[in-house]
C-alpha cells in the first residue's frame, strides 16, 4: 500500500537526505548546555506553574486589550488588503511584493517600525497588518482559483464584474474566507504578545519581565490568560461582534496615536547604506565586515537551526498525531491530547525559547527544541485531523500495527505536505529567535537596531526574506518533485 500511495524510492531519498544533514549539522552546532544548575532552575519554574499569580488587574487588563487591539486592527487591515492585492494576484509584481512582505518577520518590522513611530500603538498593528497583507493575499487568490472550478450560477452576460463576484464567487469562498481570517486573528493575538519582547505593552512585555524577575508564578498566570484567550477565540472571536470590538479599539488606541512626516525622512536617510550618505566613505570597507563578521555567520546558524528543527518536528508530529486521531485511544485520551497539542502550538517558539534559554544557556538547543515542540504539535494537529477522514476495514488491524502499516503510510502524502509547508515559517522563527541572544540572523538584527544602524539592520532583514524566499520555492521544487497534489493548510 504505502509503495502505491508515494513514489518510494523519490520520497526515501528525500527523507534520507533531510535526516542525514539535520544529523551532521547536530554534530558540529553549538548544542551544549551551558547553565551550572538547570535541575534547580526547572524546580522553581515547576513551583510556579503549581501556584500561577497575576499582575494587578489594571496592568493585566491593560496588557490583554493591547493585544487583542492590535491583532483586531492589525489582521482587518491585512484583510482589506489582501483581499485588494489577491484581485490582481496573477501579476508576478504583486506575487514578487506579497511574497517579500511574508518572508520579513512581524517581529522585525516591528523593531523597523519602532525607529519610525517608536512605541506606539501604530507600530503593533502595522508590524502584524504588513505581513499578514502578504499571507492573506496569497490565500484568498488560492481560495478564489479554487472556487472558479467549481459550479457557478448562471449569470447574464452584462452583469458587473462586481455583481459577479458577490453573486457567483462569494457564496463558494465565503466559508474559506472567513475560516481563515478567523485562524490568521488567532495568529495575530500570537504575534500581539511578542512583539512585547521589543517593548510594546502587550502580554509579552509582561511575561518577559517575569521571565527576567524570575517571578515564574506570575508567568504562569499570564501564560494560562494567553491560552485562555486562544482557546475560547471562536465564541468571543466570531465575525458578528467584530464592529463592536473594532470601534472600541480604535476608540482604545487612538489618543496615542501620532505620526510625523520628518520621522520618516529621518528614517528613509538612516536606512540608506552609509557609503552613499558621506563623501570618501569606501563601499567595500563597509560591506565585508557585514558580510564576514554577521551576515555568513548569522545565515548560517539560521540554517542550521532551521534545518535541525524541521526533521526534529516531523519526528515529534508523526508520534503526537495519533493523540487527535480516532483511529487510536478513546474520547479521554483524544480529549487529552488535543489539550496538549493545543498548549503547544499556541505557545509561541519566543517564550518556548526563553524558557529553555533560561535553563541550558546560550547555545542553538533552546531555539531547536522551542522550534520543535510548536512546529511538531502544528504538523501533528493537521495530521491527526486528516487521518480522522479515513476509512478502515472491519478487520483492520489494532495497536502498533494499525500505526505503522494502515493508518501511517495512508497519511504520509499530507504529512509530508504540511511539513514543507512549515518550512519556510520554522526557517523565518529560525532567525527571529536570535533576538534572545542566539546566534541566528535575529541576533546581529537586533544588535544593529540596538546601536542604531538601521543601514546594516536593514540588509541582515532583506537577507532574513531573501533566505525565507528561498527556503519557499525549494518546497515548492520538493512538492513538485515528490509530486506531491497542491494543498492550501494554515499557519
Amino acid at each position: 500500500m504505502f509503495n502505491k500511495l508515494i513514489p518510494q524510492n523519490k520520497t526515501t531519498r528525500v527523507i534520507s537526505g533531510f535526516g542525514l544533514l539535520a544529523f551532521l549539522l547536530w554534530i558540529i552546532s553549538d548544542i551544549t548546555i551551558t547553565t551550572a544548575t538547570p535541575g534547580a532552575e526547572f524546580k522553581l519554574m515547576l513551583a510556579g506553574l503549581l501556584h500561577p499569580q497575576w499582575p494587578p488587574l489594571t496592568e493585566l487588563a491593560h496588557a490583554i486589550l493591547q493585544t487583542i487591539s492590535y491583532a483586531l486592527l492589525g489582521v482587518t487591515l491585512a484583510a482589506t488588503g489582501g483581499f485588494l492585492l489577491s484581485l490582481i494576484f496573477h501579476l508576478k509584481i504583486v506575487r514578487v511584493a506579497c511574497a517579500s512582505l511574508r518572508a520579513v518577520h512581524e517581529l522585525f518590522w516591528g523593531l523597523l517600525l519602532i525607529q519610525l513611530f517608536g512605541l506606539q500603538p501604530l507600530t503593533g498593528l502595522l508590524a502584524i497588518a504588513i505581513p499578514y497583507t502578504g499571507i492573506l493575499a496569497k490565500i484568498y487568490a488560492e481560495i478564489r482559483q479554487e472556487a472558479h472550478h467549481r459550479h457557478k450560477p448562471h449569470l447574464p452576460h452584462n452583469c458587473s464584474v462586481f455583481s459577479r463576484f458577490l453573486y457567483a464567487d462569494w457564496p463558494l469562498i465565503k466559508t474559506d474566507f472567513t475560516n481563515y481570517t478567523l485562524y490568521r486573528f488567532e495568529c495575530g493575538l500570537r504575534s500581539g504578545t511578542i512583539l512585547g519582547f521589543i517593548g510594546l505593552p502587550t502580554l509579552g512585555f509582561q511575561l518577559e519581565s517575569a521571565f527576567m524577575q524570575g517571578h515564574y508564578a506570575d508567568v504562569t498566570g499570564l501564560l494560562f490568560i494567553f491560552y485562555g484567550l486562544i482557546a475560547t477565540i471562536h465564541w468571543w472571536g466570531q465575525f458578528k461582534f467584530w464592529p463592536i470590538y473594532l470601534s472600541a479599539a480604535v476608540y482604545y488606541l487612538w489618543p496615542d496615536i501620532s505620526f510625523s512626516s520628518s520621522d520618516l525622512n529621518w528614517l528613509l536617510e538612516q536606512i540608506t547604506p552609509t557609503p552613499w550618505r558621506e563623501i570618501n566613505n569606501n563601499f567595500g570597507n563597509w560591506f565585508y565586515p557585514i558580510i564576514s563578521e554577521q551576515l555568513l555567520p548569522g545565515l548560517w546558524n539560521t540554517l542550521v537551526t532551521g534545518q535541525i528543527a524541521l526533521v526534529l518536528s516531523a519526528g515529534l508530529a508523526l508520534i503526537l498525531y495519533p493523540l487527535l486521531s480516532n483511529h487510536f485511544g478513546n474520547s479521554t485520551t483524544r480529549l487529552m491530547g488535543n489539550l496538549s497539542l493545543v498548549i503547544m502550538r499556541s505557545t509561541p517558539e519566543l517564550i518556548l525559547g526563553f524558557a529553555l534559554l533560561i535553563l541550558w544557556g546560550p547555545s542553538l538547543l533552546p531555539a531547536i527544541i522551542a522550534l520543535a515542540i510548536h512546529n511538531g504539535a502544528i504538523i501533528g494537529h493537521l495530521t491527526g485531523h486528516h487521518s480522522n477522514n479515513i476509512p478502515l476495514r472491519p478487520d483492520a488491524p489494532k495497536g502498533i500495527n494499525r500505526y505503522s502499516y494502515e493508518i501511517t503510510p495512508r497519511v504520509f502524502n499530507q504529512f509530508l505536505i504540511f511539513t514543507f509547508y512549515r518550512w519556510e515559517v520554522i526557517m523565518r522563527e529560525s532567525a527571529l529567535l536570535g533576538i534572545l541572544g542566539l546566534h541566528t540572523l535575529g541576533f546581529f538584527i537586533d544588535s544593529a537596531f540596538e546601536s542604531f544602524r538601521l543601514d546594516v539592520a536593514l540588509i541582515l532583514i532583506i537577507a532574513s526574506a531573501a533566505l525565507n524566499i528561498g527556503v519557499d520555492s525549494a518546497g515548492r521544487v520538493l512538492r513538485q518533485y515528490l509530486h506531491l497534489p497542491k494543498y492550501r493548510v494554515i499557519g
